[in-house]
């Protein structure tokens, strides 16, 4: 099945699973190890342990550091240069390659991470998907989460569910999770303020080359004063131990530089347009 079509199946499929009932704790588990598997088989994926490796233990220390549920992590890098990340329910995280080798330091990517497990602490894709299951909106749920909905046969599917709706959920989500992931890095031991570098480097990053950050800020809405927003909360906050955070160590360099000399990701018209 050609790639398009099958990211369309991809999103009508898991929309239909997503909007089937109410979600609890297990049901929210089910649906991301449902999705996750789906994901998996649709999307390429790192498959260098060493490179997996890092980005497992980085998120597991920033998850587990805040996670008061216990629940089965699991980080995955995407196999494609365009910049963006995203979780789905339960606990499964994901950050493309080209996200890796644009950061310049391990808070950075620690930043990324917390954002996307700040998402899953606060149950925002379950909020959604309980609001807006009696609203056929599912399949753009789908589509924001993932941002597979960007290749022409799948962009079918979430005009269908009304984007605008889902929009408006996510814009005050991100808010949420930024303020999260400041609290989530640093009681991990990272410097918060790479939250706030890497999403300049987003920004800039659009003014240079909209193509590689199209799907970051479809799913994940972001101006200047967004930055400013999370300037302040992390100024507010400080480690109650007085610890000194993390802004950089020579692991990530070591980990950044062998993923960049993986062999380059695949080049086809879904590359452009996964998560």
């Amino acid at each position: 099945m050609p790639n398009t079509a099958r990211a369309a199946v991809l999103v009508v499929g898991i929309a239909m699973a997503m909007v089937a009932c109410t979600v609890g704790d297990e049901q929210e588990k089910a649906l991301g190890q449902e999705a996750a598997a789906q994901i998996d088989s649709a999307v390429p994926m790192i498959a260098d342990d060493a490179a997996n490796s890092y980005v497992t233990n980085l998120g597991t220390a920033l998850a587990t550091a805040s996670d008061d549920r216990n629940r089965d992590w699991r980080f995955r890098i995407v196999d494609a240069e365009v910049l963006n990340a995203f979780a789905l329910p339960g606990g499964f995280v994901y950050v493309n390659r080209g996200l890796i080798e644009r950061a310049t330091s391990s808070s950075e990517l620690a930043g990324v991470l917390g954002h996307e497990i700040g998402h899953v602490l606060l149950r925002h894709s379950a909020e959604r998907i309980e609001k807006q299951q009696k609203t056929n909106v599912g399949v753009s749920v789908v589509c924001g989460l993932t941002n597979i909905c960007s290749s022409e046969a799948a962009r079918v599917a979430i005009d269908v569910g009304g984007a605008a709706l889902f929009a408006r959920f996510s814009r005050r989500d991100e808010l949420e999770a930024d303020s999260a992931a400041v609290g989530i890095v640093s009681r991990a031991g990272y410097d918060p303020q790479g939250i706030a570098t890497m999403f300049a480097k987003l920004l800039e990053t659009r003014d240079q080359r909209p193509d590689m950050v199209e799907g970051w800020f479809a799913s994940h809405p972001m101006e200047e004063d967004r930055i400013a927003a999370v300037v302040r909360v992390i100024r507010s906050s400080s480690p109650a131990d007085g610890r000194k955070l993390v802004r950089d160590d020579p692991t990530f360099h070591e980990f950044q530089a062998r993923v960049r000399q993986l062999p380059p990701p695949p080049r086809t018209p879904a590359n452009a347009t996964v998560p």
